[in-house]
């Protein structure tokens, strides 16, 4: 199993596949989503890509689990670390970089429906020739316009549904996770969203369930829900040592922990909401990397590792799909980890 690539270093977006896939999962109100985070990095020269352990959660020592490269989710599921999410891309391109990025060892991937390239990402994996079972594939749903129970079960089962359909492409006949990437207006609408997500797993066409950009409250309307069958396990949020909020091992992180979530930055490097590198930031990264022999990048990647979390992000060049890799034979100290908790 393996891991996943870049966020500072991106193609352009393309801020037309918002509509598109508003379009696609039949809603009509207006809302916010990542799509717009990135049209904001880009505008703004920027790219996109987003605790302490031993909380609630059943996971590997934190030690294990830190230099491993896996993660043990609260359902008992083996989870790397590190994600590349086929963010911006489109079919061709999510082609050609799924295939270096397994290649160079990459086995967690993340294909979001707001990239429109799930089919690309399918058949590159078909044609890798890498058993399906080497995998950690996980998609995604867009339905948090739909409003009231129904409306949102509904926009929500249309979503994997289209899920499934893209990723037969590459004959790809169930998914290790699906993540809903938006929650609902209310709660009635989240129970609405997660009873469609259930309805996936029952039917195996899912192993685990999570959700993305979920405040702890929102994350409550579904574990608080005595309905509730099947629990998150991943919410993907903005983390980064240039974002993260609460300070030193984020009060983001362990709020999640308690709730057995495991927190994944879909901004690792930076970017996006207010998360944006700047050159005291990567020149402190960089100094401390110098006595271990790592980049920058590997430097900020390692914290968020330490921190509780994982990472998913991307890159177009072979050599950072390298790099972002190498960040699992080392470790920061207590005092590197001071001195990049206090740089947000």
């Amino acid at each position: 199993l393996a891991f996943a690539p870049p966020s500072s270093r991106h193609s352009p977006v393309l801020t037309s596949l918002l509509s598109h896939v508003q379009g696609e999962q039949g809603t009509d109100s207006p809302f916010v989503n990542r799509r717009d985070a990135l049209t904001t990095a880009a505008a703004a020269g920027g790219l996109l890509l987003p605790g302490p352990l031993g909380l609630s959660l059943p996971v590997m020592a934190a030690e294990q689990q830190q230099q491993s490269g896996l993660a043990k989710l609260s359902d008992g599921t083996a989870f790397p670390l590190a994600s590349f999410g086929l963010q911006v891309y489109d079919d061709e391109t999510a082609y050609k970089l799924t295939l270096t990025a397994l290649e160079v060892g990459y086995r967690n991937f993340f294909a979001s429906v707001l990239a429109r390239n799930q089919r690309g990402f399918a058949r590159a994996v078909r044609d890798s020739g890498i058993p399906r079972s080497d995998l950690f594939i996980c998609g995604s749903v867009v339905s948090n316009r739909a409003s009231g129970f129904d409306a949102a079960y509904k926009a929500t089962t249309k979503g994997w549904q289209q899920n499934m359909n893209a990723f037969a492409a590459g004959n790809i006949d169930y998914l290790d996770q699906i993540m809903l990437d938006y929650p609902g207006p209310d709660c009635e609408s989240i129970r609405g969203q997660w009873r469609a997500f259930e309805e996936m797993h029952e039917q195996k066409l899912t192993k685990t369930l999570s959700v993305s950009n979920f405040s702890p409250e929102q994350l409550d309307c579904i574990l608080k829900d005595t309905s509730t069958k099947v629990k998150p396990v991943v919410n993907q949020l903005p983390f980064s040592v240039a974002y993260h909020p609460g300070g030193a091992a984020s009060k983001t992180v362990e709020s999640n922990m308690k709730r057995g979530v495991l927190v994944q930055a879909w901004a690792p490097l930076g970017y996006s909401l207010g998360g944006r590198f700047t050159p005291k930031m990567k020149a402190v990264c960089a100094e401390i990397g110098k006595k271990y022999g790592k980049s920058f990048a590997q430097v900020a990647l390692r914290w968020i590792v330490q921190s509780g979390a994982s990472f998913t992000c991307q890159s177009s060049k072979k050599s950072h799909f390298v790099e972002d890799l190498n960040i699992f034979d080392f470790e920061l100290t207590p005092d590197d980890m001071s001195i990049l908790d206090e740089l947000a």
